[in-house]
This record gives structure tokens, C-alpha cells and sequence, in this order.
């Protein structure tokens, strides 16, 4: 086919006109079964170089993509066009993956969109042997390599499937951020013959601009009055889950509609809330590194940083969602070079400590162990597990085998030691892509031209747009109304509790906590009355949980107020709920109780032995159907100690169970 006849079709199908020169430059390999690396800057439409040839060629294109909210996106873009589409993902039930899966089997899916970390599923590895391949995308190609800004683990593993394909079928890997050490190593694991081809990464509708702040508090100040003045809808980005909650309900107290996105928010919502900002329901997504590479709304006007990211490599990722339409985007960055201790914090905990290597080695030495029965057996996180398993494949000292239906890992006797020093060097350039971060923030240089001379995009022309370009400069001033509306939010802000799921108790309710954990000295009080033999619950902690409960969760009547019982800290919760009893004026139920002994649930750290350390330990004695329960505990973390009691009281048909405590945790994840 050649480009009058492509272009054609282009034009039926995809209502386009014509291709750019390197869209079909990149088209015509794929149509030689050629294999290509194809970086270019977001929004110039490099989703079309496989959606085209996807739809010319018989059989089954398999999209690896690394976010639902990506695949959703394009899934329901091409079914428009008429499109047959699918993705594949966590979020759906098993029967919805499984009847797709089938499909994709009988040849009548065209793009199917998977997720790389699907491989260790028996399903998929029963039917991608079986499924009619036309051609592999490598979507966000940049997550194969080390060197990367989001190594992915199991993207290494693609490769496993990529061997396995005869020559003739093509592969496409595409990536908007890739210096060229990590383009190299993309490039080197396509193997040869293959093609690679870097666009330019200039976005000309880019107002960018650097705001040194001082404080958190000029870093409020300035977001709400800068939000308001903005035509359209943005995004903003925080550096952790609880700052997300603090921005966004800072802007709701300033009457500006913003809503809160960040991976720990269950998958039901999440998906609502990405339709929301695509209807424009919000003028602000208040949005953690989790939206992204996620979400393809071409009419962004904003995007803000509230804290600088870990590399100008994400920098130009995150803010690569705006003005995909072409229209002017303000580009803005609130830099406070004290902000570097979270990013620190990052890099020091990104790799698990040799120590965690040697207890997967040491437990894979003793039998052959899938995913979940190394975390069961090493007490490791789910993300430890698989960085573990990647680089103990990668030195060849275990092997991966299927048995049965599932992928187990087998040690390999005889194997090399494990060698760390590599990851020291990925450490060190961590610390490298962090000072370069912020030697952009301090620049004197056009804020483009830096950015894209850094990605290897060497353009000579200076923007005219940036805040150096323009030499324009502004200082953040705090009037004092606005410095006391700041105070009143400090002393007014309490922290949900997200509980309620379709696939959770039905009894169990959304709850609020007094504070976050880390941002006052309330954890450090918390921990002294726990663990130090510091006294009872202090009566500002009483007074702080009762607000909290007035503006939260004082809208339905509660029968009884229920404590959680005690693991190690003796009546100490008990006799809080006892204060807040006599407060709010609910009667106490000292009914709920253990009816085994348990470990203290901060022993383990990951989701399944928490689970296991709970499961049926909890009875009730007392009335509980059709009843209304507060539920009373000190601390909120990982939120499987009040779903297990949820799951109890929605056995017993409890009307409803609604957590208060006295602090959220804030938790190292930054997605």
C-alpha cells in the first residue's frame, strides 16, 4: 500500500486527511515487518503509526500498555470509529477478561490493549499462543530500561513474547521521553535490523514559567488565585497522596470544583473521575504521577506542580498533557529546593536492600514459588517481589517456568552471586536527574530549549514564551484575609477515609481522621501514647476528633459507638472511644472483640499476610442487624483491619460501619 492509497483509507476510517512525514514513515516499516523505536513528543499522534497499520493487517494487534486509564481512553476511541477494540485489566471481572480473551482467540479483535504485568497470568499465557498476532506495540517504551524514569519490571519480560514471534511480524515500541542511554537500550533489546527515529519535542503552545516559593503556605495562596483566573480545566500535580487530598480540598474551600486522583483511589472511581474531567465536571484534577501517562484530553489549559519531580524527564511527561489540541497551555512550577527531601526519600527506598534479594533467593533455594507465595513467605511488598524477580532473571540466577497454569521461579543452582554494584551507579544517576531538575528551576536559560536539549532533542531557537524568554518574573504575596483563611483550613482539614467499594461490604462507609499522621505532631504524640507508656489520648486529640466527626460524619445517627480492640496498647482506644462517647453523646458497645490473637498488623508489609494475620479474628457480641456503628481506632493505614470488620458487621446485616480516627498515615507511595 502506498501513501495516496494509505491516506485513502485514512480518511474512511480515521477521519484524517493525511499523515505526517514521520507517521508514515514509521506506517511504511511497520508494513515491511520491520521492527522500530519511534520517540516523538505527546500529542503528535503517534498512536495512529500502529492503529493504521493495525486495521490493514489480518489478525490481532497486542497494544502492552502501562495504565487502564489509557487503554479506556483508546478502547472506546476506536469502537467509535467502528473499531473492534478491547483491553484487558485488573479492573474488569474475570468472565469480561475471559469472554475478551476468547475473542481475541477467534481472530475478531483488531487492537488489544494488555498490560504488561498480565504476563504472569495463566490465562494470557495459555491464549497469546493461541491469539492470531498481527503485530506488538510496546506502548511507553521507556519503561524497559533501567536508565528510565518508570522502569517497569515485568516490560522487561515483553521480550520473552517478542523472541517467540516469527521475523516477519512487526514490533513497535513508542515513547515520548527518552534521553539517549535509555533509547540505546530500547534499541539494543528490539534487535537488529531494527529501525529508530526521534521527532522533535518542541511543544510551541507552552507558556512555561517557574515560581520560587518560600513556604506551603504561598504555594496555597498563590494556586487558588491563579486557578481562578484560568479559562478551561488543568491539572495539578502533588508529590504525594496526602498532598493531593490538602490541595484539593484547600481549592474546594476556595469555591473552585476540584476532585482528588491518585492510585490508591479504587478502580470504580477512578474511572468515574476520568470521565468527570473529560465532561468537565471539575476545573481541577488534583493529581498525583499516577494521571500521568493515563489520559488523552486534548483541551487541558494548565498544568501545575506543586513540587518538582524526579527528573525533567517526568517533568516533560507530566506536562506533556496539556494543550494536545494545539491551543496555549500555562506551564507552571511552584520550586522550593527544600521539596528535594521527598524526592530523596524516593531514591533511597526506590530498590529493596540486598537484604530482600537474599530472602527471595533463600526461599526460591528451598522450592519453586509464584508472585504471591514469595510475598507470603518473605513478608515483601508486591513492587519488592517483582523488581526482585526482574533482576535475579536478568542474572540469570533464577529462571521463570509455568506449572500448571501459573508462572513459578526456580533457582538455578550453581548460579553467579547476586551482584548489587550495578544498582549502586542507578542510585547515583538518580541523584544526577534530581540536581538536574533543579539546576532547570534555578536556569536563566529558555525553559524549552533546556528541556528538550536535556531529552537529546537538540533545538537551536530559543521559545519566545517561557517567563526567561519573555523576562517577566513574579513574587508570591500573602494578604493577611488570605493568611487567616489558610489558618481556619489548617484547623478545619480532616482526611477521608476511602472505604467504600462495589466489591466491599456494603455496610461499611467512607469515615474521616482527625489529621494526617505525619504533617503535625500529632503522629509523634500517637506513638508516645502507644509505645512509650506516654498516658492516655490528650483531651485536644479528644476535641480535634470530635470537629472532625461534626463536620464529617454527623450527617446519620449512630446506634453505638465500637472501638477496635487492642493488639499491644492495652485500653488505650477503648478508653478514647469512651471520651468520644460521652462527647457525641452514643451510647458505647464494648461488644467487638478478638477471638484469636493477632500481630500487630505494622509486622507486615504486604496486603496478603495483613489479610492473613486478620481473617475471621473478629466477633461481635450484641445486636447488630439494622444498626448504625461509629468505629473507633487511633490510627488509619492500610485500611484491612476496619474492612475485616466490615465484612464481620455486613455478616451480621449491620446497617452501617463508618471509621473515625485520630490520624491517616501518609505512607511512602507517591502514585
Amino acid at each position: 500500500m502506498n501513501r495516496q492509497e494509505a491516506e485513502q483509507k485514512l480518511k474512511e476510517i480515521f477521519k484524517h486527511e493525511r499523515f505526517y512525514d514521520k507517521q508514515w514513515e514509521v506506517i511504511d516499516y511497520v508494513f515491511q515487518g520491520k521492527r522500530f523505536l519511534f520517540i516523538q513528543r505527546t500529542g503528535y499522534g503517534k498512536s495512529l503509526c500502529f492503529q493504521f497499520p493495525a486495521v490493514c493487517f489480518e489478525g490481532t494487534c497486542v497494544v502492552f500498555s502501562p495504565l487502564i486509564a489509557l487503554m479506556r481512553n483508546q478502547v472506546n476511541y476506536l469502537v467509535s470509529l467502528g473499531i473492534s477494540a478491547a483491553c484487558i485489566n485488573s479492573n474488569q471481572s474475570k468472565d469480561e477478561n475471559t469472554a475478551i480473551l476468547q475473542r481475541a482467540m477467534n481472530g475478531f479483535i483488531k487492537i488489544l490493549y494488555i498490560t504488561p504485568e498480565r504476563q504472569e497470568n495463566s490465562e494470557w499465557i495459555d491464549a497469546v499462543l493461541k491469539i492470531p498476532i498481527s503485530m506488538v506495540v510496546i506502548d511507553e517504551a521507556h519503561c524497559i530500561s533501567v536508565w528510565g524514569h518508570d522502569f517497569r519490571p515485568a516490560y522487561r519480560r515483553l521480550f520473552e513474547l517478542v523472541r517467540l514471534l516469527p521475523a516477519h511480524i512487526p514490533v513497535l515500541a513508542t515513547t515520548a521521553t527518552a534521553t539517549s542511554r535509555v533509547a540505546k537500550d530500547i534499541y539494543m533489546q528490539l534487535g537488529s535490523g531494527a529501525k529508530y527515529v526521534r521527532g522533535l519535542l518542541e511543544r510551541k503552545n507552552f507558556h512555561i514559567r517557574v515560581l520560587h516559593v518560600a513556604s506551603e503556605d504561598e504555594k496555597l495562596a498563590w494556586l487558588a488565585d491563579f486557578i481562578k483566573k484560568q479559562n478551561g480545566t488543568g491539572i495539578l500535580y502533588s508529590g504525594t497522596r496526602a498532598e493531593t487530598e490538602i490541595y484539593a480540598r484547600w481549592l474546594q474551600m476556595n469555591e473552585i470544583s476540584a476532585i482528588v486522583y491518585h492510585a490508591g483511589i479504587d478502580a470504580e472511581n477512578r474511572e468515574e473521575i476520568e470521565l468527570g474531567l473529560m465532561q468537565n465536571r471539575w476545573k481541577c484534577i488534583v493529581s498525583t504521577c499516577a494521571l500521568g501517562m493515563g489520559m488523552d484530553k486534548p483541551d487541558l489549559r494548565f498544568i501545575v506542580h506543586t513540587q518538582f519531580p524526579a527528573s525533567l524527564v517526568h517533568y516533560y511527561q507530566e506536562i506533556g498533557r496539556g494543550g494536545r489540541n494545539g491551543k496555549p497551555s500555562q506551564i507552571v512550577l511552584l520550586y522550593s529546593p527544600d521539596d528535594n527531601k521527598l524526592i530523596i526519600n524516593f531514591i533511597e527506598t526506590a530498590r529493596p536492600p540486598l537484604l530482600s534479594y537474599n530472602k527471595v533467593i533463600d526461599a526460591l533455594k528451598q522450592e519453586a514459588l509464584g508472585e504471591r507465595d514469595l510475598m507470603l513467605s518473605t513478608n515483601l511488598w508486591q513492587t519488592q517481589v517483582r523488581t526482585i524477580i526482574a533482576d535475579l532473571l536478568d542474572q540469570k540466577i533464577i529462571v521463570a517456568v509455568i506449572s500448571g497454569k501459573q508462572k513459578i521461579y526456580e533457582y538455578l543452582y550453581g548460579a553467579p552471586e547476586f551482584d548489587f554494584t550495578c544498582f549502586e551507579e542507578i542510585r547515583q544517576m538518580k541523584y544526577m536527574e534530581m540536581m538536574d531538575m533543579m539546576k532547570y528551576a534555578e536556569s536563566q536559560s529558555c525553559r524549552m530549549q533546556y528541556i528538550c536539549n536535556y531529552l537529546d532533542d537538540q533545538t537551536e531557537s530559543i521559545c519566545g514564551r517561557c517567563d526567561i524568554c519573555t523576562g517577566t518574573s513574579e513574587k508570591v504575596y500573602i494578604t493577611e484575609k488570605v493568611q487567616t483563611a489558610i489558618d481556619e483550613f489548617r484547623n478545619s482539614f480532616f482526611p477521608d477515609l476511602r472505604l467504600e467499594s462495589k466489591r466491599g461490604p456494603a455496610c461499611l462507609m467512607n469515615g474521616a481522621a482527625a489529621a494526617f499522621y505525619g504533617f503535625s505532631q500529632i503522629g509523634s504524640v500517637i506513638h508516645k501514647c502507644k509505645y512509650e507508656n506516654g498516658g492516655e489520648f490528650s483531651p485536644y486529640l479528644i476535641e480535634l476528633t470530635v470537629r472532625a466527626f461534626n463536620k464529617k460524619l454527623s450527617d446519620i445517627h449512630y446506634d453505638n459507638i465500637i472501638f477496635v480492640p487492642p493488639t499491644e496498647s492495652g485500653k488505650l482506644v477503648e478508653n478514647f472511644a469512651v471520651a468520644l462517647s460521652k462527647k457525641l453523646k452514643i451510647p458505647i458497645s464494648r461488644g467487638l472483640k478478638k477471638d484469636r490473637a493477632t500481630h500487630p498488623q505494622k509486622v507486615f508489609q504486604n496486603v496478603y499476610l495483613k489479610k492473613n494475620n486478620l481473617l475471621d479474628a473478629f466477633i461481635f457480641e450484641g445486636e447488630a442487624a439494622g444498626r448504625s456503628f461509629l468505629l473507633i481506632d487511633d490510627i488509619f493505614d492500610s485500611g484491612v483491619t476496619i474492612r475485616e470488620i466490615g465484612r464481620l458487621f455486613q455478616s451480621l446485616n449491620a446497617k452501617t460501619v463508618r471509621p473515625l480516627v485520630i490520624a491517616k498515615t501518609i505512607g511512602g507511595d507517591l502514585g
